[in-house]
This record gives C-alpha cells, sequence and structure tokens, in this order.
C-alpha cells in the first residue's frame, strides 16, 4: 500500500508497528490522538518524511489503519519547534493511478513539492 505523506509517496508494506499498539490498545487509540501525535512530530521535525521516514511510515500506518479511506497527508508546520496546535492538517483520499503516478514520478527522481501541491493540495496559485 502506498501513502503520499507531504510530498513523499510511502510503501506502507511491511511497516513494524510497536508491539505495544497491539489489540485493544491499538484499538482505543483515537483518530484525534493519532493527529495530534502527528502535530507534535512534525511541530519537532517539518520535514519528518524525509529526515526520519521509518517514523513518517509509521505515522502513515496509523492514519490508515484508523481511516482506511485516507491515502494522503499533509502536515504543514509553521516555524521549528512551532507549538503542535499550529501544524495544519489536511488528509485526502487519492485515485490509485494518481498515487501510481506519483510514485513512478518519486523513482525517476522527478517528484518534487511544486509537482505534489499541483496534483494533490492545490495550495498554490495556478
Amino acid at each position: 500500500m502506498m501513502f503520499l505523506l507531504n510530498d513523499v509517496v510511502l510503501r506502507l508494506d511491511g511497516v513494524a508497528m510497536d508491539a505495544r499498539l497491539e489489540g485493544q490498545r491499538m484499538q482505543r487509540l483515537s483518530f484525534p490522538a493519532i493527529l495530534r501525535m502527528g502535530q507534535e512530530l512534525f511541530s519537532r521535525e517539518p520535514l519528518l518524511q524525509r529526515t526520519n521516514p521509518e517514523r513518517a511510515r509509521r505515522l502513515s500506518a496509523l492514519i490508515t489503519a484508523k481511516a482506511p479511506m485516507i491515502n494522503a497527508a499533509l502536515f504543514v508546520a509553521p516555524s521549528l519547534d512551532c507549538p503542535p496546535h499550529e501544524v495544519t492538517v489536511r488528509f485526502v483520499a487519492c485515485e490509485f493511478e494518481v498515487m501510481a503516478e506519483l510514485a513512478i514520478l518519486q523513482r525517476d527522481e522527478r517528484l518534487d513539492a511544486v509537482s505534489v501541491d499541483r496534483k494533490i493540495w492545490r495550495r498554490l496559485a495556478a
């Protein structure tokens, strides 16, 4: 399975989840708690998807476990070490074809933040 985190396509196959999050503990972990966890991670490390891809994969796997229809997330921290509540978050369900296209661009080293923004997030002016 693929997941777009900001401007990086991550493969979630074989993501090792913490054994403490198995079973009932995982069921009790709410989506808002996962959202807050992501905000905390990105407030400390705004480029988490690039600087710590394994942690980014685990966060993406948690999001997918709680909301299977979501396969893309955008976490934007206004500055390093900002308060976690200032990290804005968006979620999207991308079509498989779009995700596959992004993965191919990434494999060919042609995927960048601007192209992802134009295809998915649409934050930049046309």
